[in-house]
């Protein structure tokens, strides 16, 4: 049935095979770096912030290269390993690791994007194709005969390109918006997160606290 179906949609199902084995693969990609972030970061950020307060700047560090597969522990050594950092030039340091880490946060979006896009045209040009190829075979002098049924049938085999292509670009449009809301909790945690490591940060530096960066 599934080679029936490939065959009737015609030369327009080869890409759309294509894409949706590339939209499977990215989105298992972004499914296991998503869940890797909700199982370890919170919890990983939450011990080096508690860390900080309590004056423990070196533990706060080594946990933090522990992890440093996670993108907060790389905005939080941005900034933490600056060696005697005004605030000012620390929080600028907080929001170049963070602008460093959106092109992984936002991966392959655009190419979803695209699959979405360009899906459903697929479809719809195998359809016309399909159209086009059962209409020439008819003649005028036909209609109503034998040929008309098999133009009819012609013109169902063709509709299953857009079809195809409708359930590609829905398919992947429902883990991108997923992974596109992960994107925008994960950009809210940040300014949370990094906002609390900015405040703790000024309170040592304005009371002179000279253990408030890591020395060299």
């Amino acid at each position: 049935m599934i080679n029936n179906l490939f065959t009737a949609g015609g030369v327009v199902m080869w890409p759309l095979l294509g894409f949706s084995v590339l939209a499977v693969a990215l989105i298992i990609e972004r499914i296991l770096f998503w869940m890797r972030l909700s199982s370890r970061q919170n919890r990983v950020v939450r011990e080096v912030l508690n860390s900080y307060q309590l004056d423990n700047v070196v533990g706060a560090l080594d946990k933090l290269h522990q992890n440093t597969d996670l993108p907060m522990a790389r905005i939080f050594l941005a900034a933490l390993e600056l060696e005697e950092a005004t605030p000012d030039e620390f929080r600028l340091a907080l929001e170049t690791g963070a602008q460093a880490e959106i092109p992984l946060l936002k991966r392959f979006q655009n190419i979803f994007d695209t699959i979405i896009a360009l899906a459903p045209l697929l479809g719809l040009l195998g359809t016309v194709l399909g159209l086009i190829a059962s209409f020439a075979s008819l003649n005028i002098g036909d209609v109503g005969g034998a040929r008309t049924a098999g133009v009819t049938g012609g013109i169902s085999e063709a509709l299953v390109s857009t079809a195809s292509g409708l359930v590609v670009a829905i398919f992947t449009l429902l883990f991108a918006n997923s992974f596109r809301g992960l994107y925008q909790r994960q950009i809210a945690l940040i300014q949370e997160y990094g906002g609390q490591l900015e405040l703790l940060y000024r309170r040592r530096y304005e009371r002179g606290d000279k253990t408030y960066a890591p020395s060299r």
